[in-house]
């Protein structure tokens, strides 16, 4: 993994999945400190990622979180993410004490829908030039 990566928040997403590109603008919005990077599964970098952590590059269905250099996927991934976000939201991360399999059930069924109901891009998200530096 390259060294600038090491250390680094990240979590990537399904670039193409408005649902994902929806919630990486909610999260820059409401993160604490400023400190998460984004990439999309797809991409070059995310891919070298879920080698390296030994994660299928097939799962666009999940979101991987890359925190103090532990890759965590689905619900727990999203947990996390709350967790370093302001206010209320950060009481979310209270939701971990119910077992991942339960968690992980209802993440699997919003994320097998989320195209359905939210709908597709036909291009991974284009940053602003001012949060540019947010995304690998």
């Amino acid at each position: 993994m390259n060294d600038i990566l090491r250390n680094k928040t990240i979590l990537l997403i399904d670039g193409y999945c408005n649902l994902c590109n929806s919630s990486v603008q909610f999260i820059l919005r409401h993160e604490r400190h400023k400190e998460m990077y984004f990439a999309a599964l797809q991409s070059p970098i995310g891919k070298d990622l879920l080698a390296f952590y030994k994660i299928d590059a097939n799962i666009i269905e999940s979101v991987v979180l890359i925190e103090a250099n532990k890759a965590y996927v689905k619900s727990t991934a999203i947990l996390r993410v709350c967790k370093n976000l302001k206010g209320f939201y950060r009481l979310l991360y209270a939701f971990i004490i119910i077992p991942k399999f339960i968690r992980d059930w209802f993440y699997d069924g919003v994320a097998k829908r989320r195209y359905k109901w939210f709908g597709k891009q036909t291009q991974c998200i284009v940053p602003t030039p001012q949060l540019a530096t947010r995304f690998l």
